[in-house]
C-alpha cells in the first residue's frame, strides 16, 4: 500500500482480517485491483470501499449484473444470507466479522474471516461454526416453510459436515471415541488405490462415528433455529437490507439492528460534481484540472 494514495477510512488491520490465506501475491493483486477501481470510479485515492469490492471480486469473481431473478428468488436469497448473519452476530464464539454480498453473487455465497477447522480454535468456535453454516437452510424453513427450501444450502451443510467430522475424528471433541485420531477412508486411497496403510476402523466405531457428526450437525441446526426463531424480526430487518442495499458489511448489519441505515457512496455518473480542492472526485466525473499547473490529476 505504500505507493498507493488511500483514504483515511483504509484500514490495513481490517483488510488483513478479511483475507484469511492471502499470499503475498494475493495481497498485491488485491491493492493493484483496487486501484485499479478506484481509477475507474475517477477517484484520486483508494477508499475502504475499492479493497472491500476487489476482496469479492478476487474471492467470488465479478459481480453478475445481468442475472435476473424473480422477487421470490431475491427474498429467499435474502432470508438465506440474513439467516447466516444473524446466527454469526448472536453466537458467542464466532467469527470476527462478517459481509454478506446477495443478489449480484455469482452464486449464494457469505463468508467469515475464520480459520478452517484445523487451526487453533475452541470447541464453542467450532459449534459455532456449524451453527452459522446452517443458519440459511433454517431462516429459508422458518419464512418460506419446507415445500419452498432450496438447494441454496447444499454448500453450508458440506462445510457442517466436514467441521463435525474433524471435530470427532481429527480434534478428540467426542466423550464416546476419546482422543483418538481416526483416520478417514477417503483420505486413504486415491483413484480406488489405497496409499500408505489400509482403513483399519470396525464397522461399530464407524457407526458411532457416523451417530457423533450427525449429533453435532443436528445440534448446530436446533441452535441456529432457536436463534432465528428468537429473533425473527430481526431477521426480516437483516433480510429487508440485503433485499434494498444488496451487500451488507459486518457494521452495516449491526447497524440496521438498532435501526441505523447504511450510507452509501453515490457511485450514480449524474452525480454533482464536487468543489474544486475536493480530494475525492465524485464516482463517475474525471477529476478537474489543478488551476496552479494546468495539469489534470492522473488516475491510479
Amino acid at each position: 500500500m505504500k505507493k498507493v494514495p488511500l483514504a483515511p477510512d483504509v484500514d490495513p488491520k481490517v483488510v488483513a482480517r478479511g483475507t484469511p490465506g492471502f499470499s503475498g501475491a494475493d495481497l498485491m493483486n488485491l491493492v493493484n485491483e483496487a486501484a485499479l477501481l478506484a481509477a475507474r470510479r475517477s477517484k484520486r485515492i483508494v477508499t475502504q470501499a475499492e479493497f472491500e469490492d476487489s476482496r469479492d471480486k478476487i474471492m467470488m469473481g465479478a459481480e453478475r449484473r445481468t442475472l435476473m431473478m424473480t422477487d421470490e428468488e431475491k427474498s429467499l436469497t435474502a432470508y438465506h444470507e440474513g439467516g447466516h448473519a444473524l446466527v454469526q452476530l448472536t453466537s458467542s464464539g464466532r467469527c470476527r466479522s462478517t459481509r454478506r454480498r446477495s443478489f449480484r453473487a455469482a452464486a449464494r455465497w457469505a463468508w467469515c474471516s475464520c480459520r478452517s477447522a484445523t487451526d487453533s480454535q475452541t470447541y464453542e468456535q467450532l459449534t459455532a461454526m456449524l451453527a452459522i453454516a446452517m443458519g440459511g437452510r433454517v431462516a429459508e424453513e422458518l419464512i418460506f416453510g419446507h415445500d419452498k427450501v432450496t438447494s441454496g444450502a447444499a454448500s453450508d451443510i458440506q462445510q457442517c459436515t466436514r467441521v463435525a467430522r474433524a471435530m470427532i475424528t481429527q480434534l478428540g471433541f467426542s466423550d464416546k471415541l476419546g482422543t483418538v485420531a481416526y483416520a478417514e477412508p477417503q483420505q486413504e486411497q486415491f483413484l480406488g488405490y489405497s496409499l500408505g496403510r489400509q482403513q483399519s476402523l470396525s464397522e461399530a466405531t464407524q457407526q458411532t462415528i457416523d451417530a457423533e457428526v450427525r449429533r453435532l450437525v443436528q445440534e448446530g441446526y436446533d441452535k441456529a433455529k432457536q436463534i432465528l426463531t428468537d429473533k425473527k424480526a430481526q431477521l426480516d430487518t437483516l433480510a429487508n437490507g440485503l433485499l434494498e442495499f444488496e451487500t451488507l458489511t459486518g457494521e452495516e448489519m449491526k447497524g440496521l439492528l438498532v435501526g441505523k441505515r447504511p450510507v452509501r457512496e453515490d457511485t450514480s455518473s449524474s452525480a454533482p460534481q464536487p468543489p474544486r480542492g475536493s480530494a475525492v472526485p465524485t464516482t463517475g466525473q474525471k477529476p478537474e484540472p489543478d488551476v496552479d499547473d494546468g495539469v489534470a490529476p492522473q488516475p491510479i
